[in-house]
């Protein structure tokens, strides 16, 4: 048996190719990106969208991006943390949230565009697997403004919270290429989709059931994990009309700002924000003294 040992020459690093710096620190999936940005020669440049969803401990953030030679390029954005305008204070970051985000930047982007009434998607959700088709507009046929969805390293897993975001940005008149088998509620034997349990997420009915369980076997941990809902006055049986208000808040105006959030800053008034809290440059004069000062302790000691 012959064994062939291992050479590390200068032929095999000089040949060595390092990988993307993301791909390195394992942000980024290229071989996905490179399929969901690659379009076809034949769309003549035209821009490929990109839903881009990602969840952190806090916050849910969502932008619709399109890809050019000197880098990303952001749309339009939405951030969980932006629905408390509209009545949601609490569980930013569930599957109801989720959707809610996911219709906040669908209505944001098509208000951009002007399509808001052409495109009005499903006003009602009832957790019905839908897709958003064309629409007749002055006599002509209108097509919708189509994204796909980027979930980056996320686990694409039945029921996950990423769907929710893409099923409210598809029920607010984006189209979203997706079928029906990796939301919650659908069955894989059957290959059916149960349309109420789809609902009950849209609605936090999940939500309402695990804090009337919580309530009834252990009302200490109930109180201390859904401690701000009570401060608010937020029982499980009014998620569901929190929801719905938000819902139609965010058609009604997907711009609105949260009370006592101002105008938009402008680039002095941040750096003005940002100097505030910055110590001050030493002068020349002080830096000698300082240096003396040091000399002298020194001799001191």
């Amino acid at each position: 048996m012959v064994f062939h040992k291992l050479v590390k020459n200068s032929a095999y690093y000089s040949r060595y190719q390092t990988k993307y710096k993301r791909r390195r620190s394992g942000k980024t999936d290229y071989y996905a990106r490179k399929r969901l940005i690659t379009q076809a020669k034949n769309k003549y440049n035209a821009p490929k969208y990109r839903l881009v969803v990602r969840f952190t401990n806090r916050d849910i953030i969502m932008q619709i991006v399109t890809s050019e030679i000197s880098g990303d390029k952001v749309f339009c954005a939405a951030y969980a943390h932006e629905l408390r305008a509209y009545g949601i204070e609490h569980g930013l970051t569930n599957w109801a949230a989720a959707y809610s985000t996911g219709l906040l930047i669908a209505r944001r982007a098509l208000k951009k565009l002007g399509l808001d009434e052409t495109f009005t998607g499903v006003e009602e959700p009832d957790g019905e697997y839908t897709l958003t088709e064309a629409a007749e507009e002055d006599g002509e046929e209108r097509r919708p403004f189509k994204c796909f969805l980027d979930v980056g390293l996320a686990r694409t897993s039945t029921g996950a919270r990423v769907f929710g975001a893409m099923k409210g940005a598809s029920d607010g008149g984006i189209l979203i290429p997706h079928s029906e088998n990796r939301f919650p509620g659908y069955d894989m034997e059957s290959k059916e989709l149960d349309a109420e349990t789809l609902k009950k997420y849209i609605y936090a009915g999940h939500v309402a059931e695990y804090m009337e369980t919580l309530a009834d076997d252990d009302e200490e941990r109930y109180k201390s994990q859904f401690q701000k809902y009570l401060d608010d006055d937020i029982e499980a049986d009014g998620l569901e009309e929190m929801y719905t208000e938000a819902h139609a808040a965010i058609r009604e105006d997907p711009f609105k700002k949260a009370d006592g959030e101002g105008p938009k800053k402008s680039k002095e008034e941040w750096k003005a924000i940002t100097k505030k809290h910055m110590k001050p440059k030493s002068t020349k004069a002080e830096k000698e003294e300082r240096v003396k000062a040091k000399i002298a302790e020194l001799r001191d000691e």
